[in-house]
């Protein structure tokens, strides 16, 4: 699915998303994390290990979130894990953040020592609030 201008242009500003996976038990859980529009997908990265990693390795739905006040996005689909190139992206989302000079000390202080993995999400299905003409 493609992304509206309105709404593309919304997620191009550095904004913090909340995404929701699917525990064992069914149950969601839920984080606050960086993210970049990259072409058709989502992509974010998180460390190896940590809950959601391990929730959408077995099961790759994945619910994306981002308001402003009363406008918000909500997208919905499919997650792929990518080691390969994960110490490549978190420094895209540094920059992103927090521009080149510190996104280069906080790869080298801390993001290099971790292992990493990125999570790329297909956009299947949008709904929001507050822009016009949506079309979804």
């Amino acid at each position: 699915m493609v992304l509206t201008e309105s709404v593309r242009k919304f997620l191009e500003e550095p904004r913090f998303a909340v995404i929701a996976t699917i525990n064992k038990d069914g149950s969601p859980q839920q984080t606050v994390v960086w993210f970049a529009v990259v072409d058709d997908h989502i992509m974010m990265n998180t460390a190896k290990g940590r809950l959601k990693e391990l929730n959408l390795k077995r099961d790759p739905r994945l619910s994306f979130c981002v308001e402003d006040g009363y406008r918000y996005i909500t997208i919905r689909g499919r997650v792929t894990l990518d080691e390969a190139n994960a110490q490549r992206d978190i420094e895209t989302l540094l920059i992103r953040y927090f521009g080149p000079e510190k996104a280069r000390e906080m790869v080298r202080t801390q993001f290099s020592k971790e292992e990493r993995v990125t999570v790329r999400m297909s956009i299947e299905k949008v709904s929001g609030s507050g822009f016009a003409n949506l079309g979804y």
